[in-house]
């Protein structure tokens, strides 16, 4: 993730700008066994009081002795346990803006009750860690590494508790990451049969459904996924990630850059060069870190562009909550979009 908008990026903060991967921490075993994937293993036994769950990142199983309680989540993550029922103690990665209110990832959460930690890229107090007496750390992971777990304090944070990540990359669709998540609130003591959650999980499919209809009905619209910074545009792959990888699967054509930069998530543009790849709507990064459509209008190229033009311009939320409630929104938002959308390009 970058850090707070600014006129130049670090190498983690571009790489995280253009499609959300990063070298955020080292590879870490968290105890316990190698067991099969796809979250076997997840259970809480009520006899022996023990708690274990499958970690994506290190594809081993962790386990407490008793059901975690103090519970430490990256902010997205949390969001999602929230919407769930279950609470977190503190939050790690953008949490609020710089006037105070709720980041875009802080989702439904209120942020006064939890104590953030850390609410910029590489930015994790361990002290306030330590005091919180963690029984649990939860995150993504993109690459095998603990998503906003920083690389310098990463030794001295793993060994405070164990950790558990959701896959959102690598083979991880949309739909798996939003299963493996409701297991971990499930495992949490989430009642999956609450009739939000149940209501949440329908409308999600319904949502998918609607998508699918409208990639039939309205053939050949071609959707860019784009980031912008001061001085670049990225161009993100639909390969690579949970969340496009399950609209290409519903039929969302995507352009495809050709040069992908070195993990495979985007391709860099300079401005001079934001109208390589035409498009009818553009899919734009709505996190706090980069350039939204006013601050963009000062780029001459952006308001070249044909969906832009045309104002085909649709939020990407590039890190999604992944409980069913908010990725319904997204697939409902995406699906009036291509709808509506006219071919420009």
């Amino acid at each position: 993730m970058p850090k707070s908008r600014t006129s130049s990026f670090t190498r983690r903060g571009i790489i995280a700008a253009g499609g959300a991967l990063g070298l955020v921490a080292a590879l870490a075993a968290c105890g316990g066994t190698d067991k099969a994937k796809d979250g076997a293993g997840d259970k809480s036994s009520a006899a022996s009081g023990t708690w274990t769950f499958m970690d994506d990142a290190s594809k081993k199983e962790v386990s407490t002795k008793s059901k975690p309680k103090n519970i430490v989540a990256f902010t997205g993550t949390a969001a999602a346990l929230y919407d769930y029922g279950i609470p977190v103690k503190g939050v790690f990665g953008p949490t609020k803006t710089a006037d105070g209110k709720p980041d875009v990832q802080a989702g439904s959460m209120d942020i006064s009750k939890v104590e953030i930690l850390g609410n910029v890229y590489d930015e994790f107090n361990v002290e306030k860690y330590a005091a919180l007496q963690p029984d649990l750390l939860v995150t993504n992971t993109w690459d095998g590494t603990y998503w906003y777990v920083p690389e310098a304090s990463k030794d001295k944070i793993l060994k405070l508790a164990p950790a558990a990540a959701i896959s959102v990359g690598g083979d991880a669709t949309l739909d798996k990451a939003l299963e493996r998540t409701a297991d971990l609130a499930k495992s949490l003591g989430a009642d999956m049969n609450a009739k939000n959650t149940v209501d949440a999980k329908a409308r999600f499919e319904a949502a998918a459904a609607k998508l699918r209809e409208a990639t039939k009905a309205n053939p050949g619209v071609k959707v860019l996924v784009g980031s912008g910074s001061a001085d670049l545009f990225y161009v993100s792959t639909p390969d690579t990630s949970a969340d496009l990888k399950y609209f290409k699967s519903l039929g969302v054509e995507f352009v495809t850059p050709e040069k992908l930069e070195e993990g495979g998530f985007f391709e860099s543009l300079s401005w001079e060069n934001a109208g390589k790849y035409k498009a009818d709507v553009v899919l734009l990064d709505n996190r706090t870190g980069t350039l939204q459509p006013e601050e963009l209008k000062a780029k001459a190229t952006w308001a070249e562009l044909p969906a832009v033009k045309a104002g085909q311009i649709t939020p990407r939320v590039t890190e999604p909550i992944y409980s069913y409630a908010k990725c319904a929104q997204i697939l409902e938002d995406l699906a009036k979009s291509i709808q509506n959308a006219k071919k420009v390009s």
